[in-house]
Parts: C-alpha cells; sequence; structure tokens
C-alpha cells in the first residue's frame, strides 16, 4: 500500500516526514524503520495489514493506570521499529525487517474491519497500537482506528514517542491515550543507545498533553545509564513542569536483554528511589513496574494520602474511585474512567 506523509525530490529519492528521522529514501531502498520503501518514486508501506502480534491484554500492562482501569485492551502490532534501542524487549518482531530484504513481509493478513471485530467479541475496551513502533504502521493503525472510533472503541498508542507533528495530527482526531517512552534524559544516551534524539520525544510529549490525549510516561531504569540522581530530578522536573503534574509516571524495572547483556538488573532500592524523586518533583502518581507485590503498583489519593486503587501486578483488586473522584476527601483524581 502507497504509504502517506512523503515528498519526492529529484532523481526518485522520497523524504518521509512520518517520524522525526525523516529519512530521505534512495529508490529501491527502504528508511530506518524497516518497512517504508521506496519503490519507483513511490513510497510503500511493507506492513499493511501484515499482523505481527495480536492478543488481548489487560490495558494495565500497556502500562495504562489511569485510562479505562480493569477493562482489557485488544492489542495489536506489524513487524518494524524506528529506533535501535541495544535493551529491545521484543527486538525478535521490532527488528524483523532486517531479516527480510525483499519486499515481502513477515505477519498475518488481517483487514482493519477484522481487527475491530475480534476486539468487540473479546469485550475489549479500547485497541492497543503497541509491542513495537505504532508510527511505523500508521497507515494501518489509523484505518483501524477510524472504525474501532465509530464502534465505540477506544485507540491507544504505546509509543516512543518519535512521530513528527504530520503525524500526530494524522492520529489525533481518533486517538484516546497514549503511554510514550521516556528512555532518559540525556541526548547521548539517545543517541548511542537508541540511535535517536531526545528533544523530537520532548515536543511529542508536551504537543499530545496539549490537545487532550490522555498521557502516562514510562522509563526503564537501566542501572548505570539513566538512573542517576540528577537525572531523575531533570527527567521529572520536566513533566511536572513542562507537561503537568496529573501525567502519571511509570519507572520499569530493567531486565538484561537483545545487546544489553551486560547490565544487571534493576534493585527495587533503585525504583524506590526514583519514585520518591519523581513525588518530589510534584508528579501526583508514580508508579513502580516489573515488580509484583509493592506498594508502588497502587493509585494513592494525591491530596489525602488513601488507597483508591490496589493491583497485584496486571490484576486490579479493588478501585474505591467513585465518580472520578477521592471517596475519602472527594479530590478529584485525574484520568480517564469511563
Amino acid at each position: 500500500m502507497e504509504a502517506i506523509l512523503y515528498q519526492t525530490g529529484s532523481k526518485n529519492e522520497i523524504q518521509c516526514a512520518l517520524c522525526a528521522h525523516r529519512c530521505v529514501v534512495k529508490e529501491g531502498k527502504r528508511g530506518i524503520c524497516g518497512v517504508r520503501e521506496n519503490q519507483q518514486g513511490k513510497l510503500i508501506s511493507l506492513v499493511y495489514g501484515k499482523v505481527i502480534a495480536q492478543h488481548v491484554d489487560p490495558i494495565e500492562k500497556k502500562p495504562l493506570f489511569h485510562f479505562l482501569p480493569g477493562s482489557r485492551s485488544y492489542s495489536i502490532a506489524t513487524a518494524g521499529c524506528n529506533f535501535k534501542c541495544r535493551f529491545c524487549q521484543n527486538a525478535e518482531i521490532a527488528h524483523l525487517p532486517l531479516s527480510y530484504p525483499g519486499s515481502v513481509m513477515a505477519g498475518e493478513d488481517v483487514s482493519a474491519e477484522e481487527v475491530v471485530r475480534k476486539a468487540l467479541l473479546s469485550e475489549c475496551h479500547s485497541i492497543a497500537y503497541t509491542y513495537t513502533e505504532p508510527t511505523v504502521f500508521l497507515e494501518f493503525a489509523l484505518d483501524v482506528m477510524k472504525i474501532a472510533k465509530a464502534n465505540g472503541i477506544r485507540n491507544v498508542f504505546v509509543t516512543n514517542g518519535y512521530m513528527t507533528e504530520e503525524a500526530l495530527n494524522a492520529v489525533l482526531p481518533f486517538l484516546d491515550a497514549a503511554n510514550v517512552d521516556l528512555k532518559a534524559f540525556r541526548a547521548e544516551f539517545y543517541q548511542s543507545i537508541c540511535r535517536a534524539k531526545l528533544d523530537p520525544v520532548k515536543e511529542t510529549l508536551r504537543r499530545m498533553h496539549e490537545k487532550g490525549i490522555w498521557l502516562e510516561v514510562t522509563t526503564l531504569l537501566i542501572p548505570g545509564l539513566n538512573d542517576g540522581s540528577d537525572e531523575i530530578y531533570e527527567l521529572t522536573d520536566f513533566i511536572a513542569n513542562h507537561i503537568g503534574v496529573d501525567v502519571p509516571w511509570h519507572i520499569s524495572r530493567f531486565h538484561p536483554d537483545y545487546k544489553m547483556l551486560d547490565r544487571p538488573i534493576t534493585s527495587v532500592e533503585s525504583l524506590k528511589t526514583a519514585r520518591d524523586i519523581g513525588l518530589s518533583s510534584g508528579l501526583r502518581y508514580v508508579y513502580i513496574g516489573n515488580v509484583t507485590g509493592e506498594s508502588g503498583e497502587n493509585t494513592f489519593c494525591w491530596a489525602c494520602g488513601k488507597l483508591l486503587i490496589e493491583r497485584w501486578g496486571f490484576q486490579l483488586l479493588q478501585n474505591r474511585i467513585v465518580d472520578e473522584r477521592c471517596p475519602d476527601c472527594g479530590q478529584t483524581i485525574d484520568g480517564v474512567f469511563h
């Protein structure tokens, strides 16, 4: 299928405007994502309808803790990603296009209508575009999102936030919520570990929040790389003062994976320290992820401190929020609960 958001230049070169790389793609070549190819002067999506993963997940797995808590989300992905993170936890599908030099791409042929039908049959309240980077399969995602919206199903992006303003504008009418990975707060980390830049991610976060998309942020805390107190202070200060104190921040525990096997598992103490820093920066909701049984999984009232939502992993044990308010003090709790 012909892609959207590109311009044709001289000598049949194409500039893609889908993500912040803005790749210039020569004829017969692909962009960094590996799934958009210049075919005789046209940019072609190689993954339209090529679904590589589809599952019914708890919305908490995205993770989204303040968006329809306790509900299920029909989750889909195609192959491909515009980042090259050395710690990628879904590398087998995110970087799969590297194994497909031709125009044939792995994935099951699924129509947009079929995705929505399966979501409805599974009694899912949302469809999540996740596992890999949804920006790189935007054409298919958009077709699904439009049908989902018409059927009363919400749309969720789990994304690295590297989309252009043009791409964000394309999904804005249909996107209800997003969890954005803010992988670190140092430009050198993004450059050396992810082969990307930090500033476009910060800009996406600002735009999403300004446009009213329900937003949550996740940072995978990697020992010795992005877990310094100064960096965490700067990161949480950015969220609190340049996006909003209402934005939940998820701190995820690192496990060695893919090309980063030389780092230890993040200690629980480091996660708790980061959580304390986030709360001291003014964030109302800070969560610890990939650690089951810690109180950092739970939601507390930001005004009176009482327990509101109790979780065990991705399972909701109780939800005391009534009409979007704390039943103890009456304070409004930020989120989308209906």
